[in-house]
């Protein structure tokens, strides 16, 4: 089962976007803001918000930068 990982922060509109697509299409994901989480975003390597990452056996299988309606959607499937 895949592992899905969106690193944000408050008052961020595309963070904000990119939740609102996910909870639509009914995915669920776990929410990091990455200064509270400094080691987490490190490990994943996250220098920008919104990022989401899917991921399989702690492995990233993708990486999506920003809110890209059509890149969430292929993880939607």
């Amino acid at each position: 089962m895949a592992r899905i990982i969106k690193f944000e922060k408050n008052d961020c509109a595309p963070c904000a976007q990119v939740s609102a697509y996910l909870d639509q299409k009914g995915i669920q994901y776990e929410t990091v803001n990455p200064f509270d989480e400094p080691d987490l975003a490190a490990k994943f390597k996250i220098r920008t918000v919104p990022t989401v990452i899917v991921l399989e056996n702690e492995e990233i299988q993708h990486r999506i930068i920003g809110f890209k309606p059509e890149e969430l959607a292929a993880i939607a499937l």
